[in-house]
């Protein structure tokens, strides 16, 4: 055996000694959304970071306070995807890594410092606890009229017929686009997260997201063409560590915020209106005391349900953390989901507890590529939760007609929730029609524009 040989036999030694202790877990099947609570359990009391041998290898951490040291240490880890090969080749957040058909970053997301931080920095004051403040009666009307569309039948499907519907209309009003046609985007985000590559439905997602695409760079040259307040016409005009972004960078960005907007916000809702259906006492209690529960009880729905399971980084540099050597390229996931189950941490972790204290979750993530529209999504949630609890206080879900994501490896989310409840009257106009009075109001009242811009609150009167 030569030295080169020599060398290569012991490298494979070594890895194969500090690759310990190992598992073998692929997030993408049916048993990690099924056993996830046993899985919890024991990895947090063996392995809460282990060698995951699936997809190409790569450390898994689960431990509350592992996932904490690491996800922190931004000088060792990196989100870069490196589409062109032109940087180390990382491969982003996704494990396993993206297939050949996707040629671009998903946005900040995917890129370190000082790129990233020059995004946050300009996003920031469109999508901060003030700018969120000044859009809440139009969150408050979208939901209503969601509502009001299926009040006097007495069913619902909370899916597709509210918490598809909001996030996604106000995830169009943010970024500056025609509120009409949130429907051109929701099906495709939300189907491209639940529909694997074998399925037969595959093809027909393929084309709605292609057709997505379409109107999306359209949009985005239109908005450049002619400026319209929003988040669109901040990434067409700023300037990003000295380079303006091009389109496809753009696209990327916006991928990320609708489908962080989108499909994140929607799972949480529904998981959480099943859970109160399944706990009628529970769900009284909340609606009866929510002035002091409505706050922590989004806190535990965020912590149990944890829409955004969890984040890959690829080790930047050699480095020795709580004792387990990571080496440069290793790649690493952050499972926000199973950190949020540590009992550890968290007492009756698989408990729901409305008025849990102290909820140190990290469902929005942790250090600085923390989720940048979690006050959107706060603020949202609670709007939707308390109008349902208000209107359809007896409601019933049907767990025949409940279709979970049959895997939740990326978004553990739900297609159908269908509910019974004792009908009601309308408030107002129907949902089309609402729509188009905030369109209005959005351009007359030019909502979009930034918080260091505009302060006050969407004025609805007509």
């Amino acid at each position: 055996m030569d030295t080169e040989e020599s060398r290569t036999e012991e490298n494979r030694a070594g890895d194969a000694e500090r690759r310990k202790p190992a598992i073998s877990l692929d997030r993408l099947s049916s048993r990690y959304r099924l056993e996830f609570e046993e899985l919890s359990t024991e990895f947090h009391g063996k392995c809460p970071v282990a060698w995951n041998d699936t997809h190409g290898g790569y450390w898994f951490t689960s431990g509350h306070k592992e996932l904490f040291d690491l996800a922190r240490r931004a000088d060792v880890l990196s989100n870069d995807f490196d589409v062109e090969g032109v940087r180390r080749g990382y491969q982003g957040i996704s494990i396993p890594s993206p297939t050949g058909e996707r040629r671009f970053r998903g946005g900040f997301l995917e890129m370190d410092p000082p790129e990233q931080r020059y995004y946050r920095q300009a996003l920031n004051p469109y999508l901060s606890p003030a700018a969120v403040q000044g859009w809440k009666p139009v969150i408050e009307e979208i939901t209503r009229a969601c509502l009001d569309e299926k009040i006097e039948s007495g069913r619902i499907d909370f899916v597709d017929d509210l918490a598809n519907i909001v996030p996604a209309v106000l995830t169009l009003a943010l970024l500056g686009m025609p509120l009409k046609d949130w429907d051109v985007y929701c099906e495709p985000i939300h189907a491209m997260v639940y529909t694997p590559m074998d399925s037969p439905l595959y093809e027909r997602v393929r084309e709605l997201q292609m057709t997505m695409g379409v109107h999306m760079m359209e949009t985005i040259n239109g908005i450049r063409n002619n400026p319209r307040p929003g988040l669109i016409d901040e990434l067409v005009t700023c300037e990003i560590n000295g380079y303006r972004p091009d389109d496809m960078e753009i696209f990327g960005v916006l991928l990320l915020l609708i489908g962080g907007g989108f499909d994140t916000t929607t799972a949480l809702t529904a998981h959480s209106l099943e859970w109160l259906s399944e706990h009628p006492d529970q769900r009284e209690r909340l609606s009866r005391e929510r002035e002091t529960l409505l706050d922590s009880a989004t806190e535990e729905f965020l912590r149990f349900y944890t829409p955004a399971q969890g984040d890959g980084r690829t080790i930047s540099q050699d480095c020795v953390i709580n004792g387990t050597e990571f080496k440069e390229g290793d790649r690493l996931w952050l499972s926000w989901a199973m950190a949020n189950r540590d009992e550890k941490v968290f007492e009756d972790p698989h408990t729901i507890h409305l008025d849990r204290k102290g909820n140190r979750h990290n469902s929005f993530g942790l250090g600085i590529h923390r989720c940048i529209g979690s006050n959107v999504a706060r603020a949202t949630f609670k709007i939707m939760l308390t109008q349902v609890l208000d209107r359809m206080p007896d409601f019933v879900c049907d767990p025949a007609g409940a279709v979970h994501y049959d895997t939740t490896g990326v978004i553990n989310g739900m297609k159908h929730l269908p509910a019974t409840f004792t009908p009601g009257k309308r408030l107002g106009a129907g949902l089309d029609e609402t729509i188009a009075k905030m369109q209005r109001v959005c351009d007359e009242q030019r909502l979009a524009e930034p918080v260091t811009v505009r302060k006050a609150r969407a004025k609805l009167d007509d």
